[in-house]
């Protein structure tokens, strides 16, 4: 770890700043962004830019950018931005054994793929859309997320209680126990408690 050390431009390639989403302040001064081992937290304002930078990371590493694990293929928008095609991302020689996608905005999409497909192994054995969206947020983070795995998670408390958000420190915490490493796109005080995480 960390298996995804950090990200920046790849170079000669010509970019237009004037046009979105390199227009977005956080986005044209991103010269490099290095991540932490464990938990890296993306933090601002609404429109900052946090899950622009999460989906590009998502999209360029093989995910759908509504989300899921990377065999998941469901499509219902065309909104990807280009940023991911200008991303160049520096690995580590470690590869993650498991991984996950997950954005609030669309995570109803994917729970419906997941019942169109009969695929509930990894949920629990149980319909997402039988839970609340709390209870599905739990579900994946205890039942799916495996361990050693390269988890990208954008705004996860729209789901959350304030006790559910504890209880997902503690499980992020045991993942990161585990070899696991997170990139999350939050604004919950509650999540970025988590010790030693760059912010």
């Amino acid at each position: 770890k960390p298996y995804l050390k950090e990200i920046s431009f790849r170079p000669n390639i010509e970019i237009d700043f004037d046009t979105y989403p390199y227009n977005i302040p956080s986005v044209r001064t991103l010269a490099q962004l290095k991540f932490h081992p464990d938990v890296t937290f993306l933090v601002g304002e609404n429109g900052a830019g946090k899950s622009t930078i999460l989906e590009a990371i998502a999209v360029a590493l093989g995910y759908g950018p509504e989300g899921g694990t990377k065999n998941v293929t469901i499509k219902t928008t065309e909104s990807v931005s280009p940023l991911h095609q200008t991303l160049r991302l520096t690995h580590s020689f470690q590869k993650p054994k498991d991984g996950y996608f997950l954005r609030a905005e669309s995570f109803f999409n994917v729970a419906t793929y997941m019942d169109e497909v009969y695929y509930l192994g990894g949920y629990g054995d149980k319909s997402l859309h039988a839970r609340s969206h709390g209870e599905a947020f739990m579900a994946l983070l205890i039942h799916k997320f495996r361990g050693k795995g390269l988890y990208l998670l954008d705004e996860p408390e729209a789901a959350l209680s304030p006790n559910r958000q504890l209880a997902a420190l503690t499980a992020i915490h045991q993942l990161v126990q585990n070899q696991s490493q997170f990139i999350i796109a939050t604004h919950s005080p509650i999540l970025l408690a988590y010790p030693n995480a760059k912010i």
